[in-house]
């Protein structure tokens, strides 16, 4: 699938795992919103991972379950991330609005990436604002 993590992916590592998610800020969402999108990509990119590198999910949970929240400024930024991030077999879910309240409906709203070893998400990811 794309976006997922391959089997097997950074299961010789013994380095935290983190997990990102890139909201965007051009959207102007207000703070729930935003944390109700950040929960959906969260969500997602468990449930992948759950299915895809178990080792590595539970390594991620041993370790503290890190989640940072960091910027992005426009989706063709989020979609190159994303592309980056499922070319390195990081899991990497979109989640898109429904469009029952403030964004229009089918908008990209929250990038998630991970979990995965700390320096492998700083490669998609280290450049980025936090949120």
């Amino acid at each position: 699938m794309e976006g997922d993590a391959a089997e097997g992916s950074f299961a010789d590592s013994n380095e935290e795992c983190k997990m990102v998610l890139v909201v965007r800020t051009d959207l102007q969402m207000g703070k729930g919103k935003a944390a109700a999108q950040c929960a959906h990509a969260a969500v997602a990119c468990y449930e992948s991972v759950s299915k895809t590198n178990p080792k590595l999910l539970a390594r991620w949970r041993r370790t503290g379950q890190a989640k940072v929240t960091l910027q992005s400024k426009s989706e063709d930024e989020m979609l190159l991330l994303q592309g980056i991030a499922a070319s390195k077999g990081i899991t990497a879910k979109v989640i898109h609005d429904a469009g029952r309240t403030q964004i229009a409906a089918g908008s990209m709203t929250v990038l998630g990436v991970g979990p995965a070893p700390k320096s492998a998400i700083d490669e998609v990811t280290g450049h980025l604002k936090l949120y």
